[in-house]
């Protein structure tokens, strides 16, 4: 266990440039990374020598608290990171977004939970699963969970996992919440008490480890619960007392930094010289290629700017105290949804003008292909969340014409 005296040298690396030092060590990283994209994918997880290296560059303590020798970067800070690793590889990406957002999630424990998860450093990669799929049932000293939950993304390198589970009666009977609907608690516990189904064989995003992750009858301690919905942070600072306002542009900026990196391997291809069969000129000399370039340039700049705009408003809230608002969700979510949708359709425009080149499995395209659809299927930014930004305008018109 670190003592307090050894998290006051770890503060020592919180400097105002601490992003520009993880940025830098992401560029030297970036050769092995590139190099090591199809071992990725064939072990269907980061090997554990990279995760190392992630963590010496400070990628898993990004927003830990200073207090317990984390980076605490600011959220433009802290994504800008998490797209700088997509733009290499989408599955080193969304690695590092699950375990940074896992770390934010971590602050609704109790203090007694969020000191055991951080006893031996910041350096803690925890992952999980939001969806409930367990059931917890009281019982002497907390709650007996049983349940399985997918798209564990990182659990085979995590050193904490969460779930969330319905809260049931003695009888099993889901507990009814205020208006209604189950009461829904997530909850956090060392790796070691979970068992990994080996399912993640998946479209894109291989190299995730996304498998489904089990409990069966564990003895859950209270103290490992959290509530998202009505809790409060266990620690001081201004990204923690309103963690589902950020998800969304975790999500964001993993997807805009997948889709430039499409557009480096691209103009990568053309650079080669390359000629397409029947084509004139090479590629590089196409004024067709040329055309559909910059208007794929043109939408990367666009899903880039929506991404900064947004994150830099979060974070304005945040420094305000104001994050904590529900339409905040909504906005991010809006977002978020349509960053990923032009970022697929970038992507498929830079698959389309590679040409049959880019079917290969050597083609680095094709997994950027395939790792920019398996992302926008994620619930967060799956096109029916435009409901909800649909539902938000309509009340805030009608609130106006109330008003008026």
């Amino acid at each position: 266990m670190l003592h307090q005296d050894q998290f006051r040298d770890l503060r020592t690396l919180t400097a105002p440039d601490s992003n520009k030092t993880v940025l830098a060590g992401i560029r030297k990283l970036a050769p092995e990374i590139t190099a090591r994209a199809a071992e990725i994918e064939a072990a269907r997880c980061v090997p554990p020598d990279l995760i190392d290296r992630l963590k010496s560059i400070g990628i898993f303590r990004m927003f830990v608290p200073r207090s317990y020798g984390g980076l605490e970067l600011a959220l433009p800070e802290g994504l800008e990171v998490i797209r700088a690793l997509a733009r290499l590889d989408g599955s080193i990406g969304w690695t590092a977004m699950v375990a940074t957002g896992g770390s934010l999630f971590a602050t609704w424990a109790v203090r007694e939970t969020y000191e055991r998860i951080y006893r031996n450093g910041p350096d803690v990669p925890i992952c999980g699963s939001a969806q409930p799929g367990g059931k917890a049932e009281p019982t002497a000293g907390g709650f007996r969970v049983s349940g399985r939950w997918p798209f564990a993304s990182g659990c085979k390198h995590a050193d904490w996992m969460a779930g969330f589970c319905i809260i049931t009666d003695d009888d099993g009977k889901p507990l009814p919440g205020p208006q209604g609907q189950p009461v829904v608690r997530g909850f956090a516990l060392p790796a070691q008490n979970w068992e990994i189904e080996d399912t993640w064989h998946a479209a894109g995003l291989r190299g995730t480890g996304s498998h489904h992750i089990v409990l069966r009858d564990a003895l859950v301690p209270e103290a490992n619960f959290f509530d998202i919905a009505n809790g409060t942070p266990c620690v001081p600072g201004p990204l923690y007392p309103a963690v589902p306002q950020l998800v969304p542009m975790f999500h964001g900026a993993n997807s805009v930094g997948i889709a430039e990196g499409a557009v480096d391997e691209l103009v990568a291809l053309a650079h080669t010289g390359r000629q397409q069969f029947r084509a004139t000129t090479p590629m590089r000399d196409s004024e067709i290629f040329q055309l559909e370039l910059g208007r794929i340039s043109a939408d990367v700049n666009a899903a880039r700017a929506v991404c900064e705009t947004q994150i830099a408003s979060l974070w304005h809230h945040a420094l305000a105290g104001t994050l904590n608002d529900e339409s905040l969700v909504v906005e991010s979510t809006q977002a978020a949804t349509w960053i990923a949708a032009i970022c697929v359709r970038i992507v498929d425009a830079c698959f389309a003008l590679a040409g049959s080149s880019a079917v290969y499995e050597t083609s680095p395209l094709q997994r950027r292909l395939r790792d920019m659809h398996v992302a926008a299927q994620h619930a967060a930014v799956q096109q029916r969340q435009y409901v909800a930004i649909g539902k938000l305008l309509l009340a805030r018109s009608a609130q106006d014409a109330g008003q008026t």
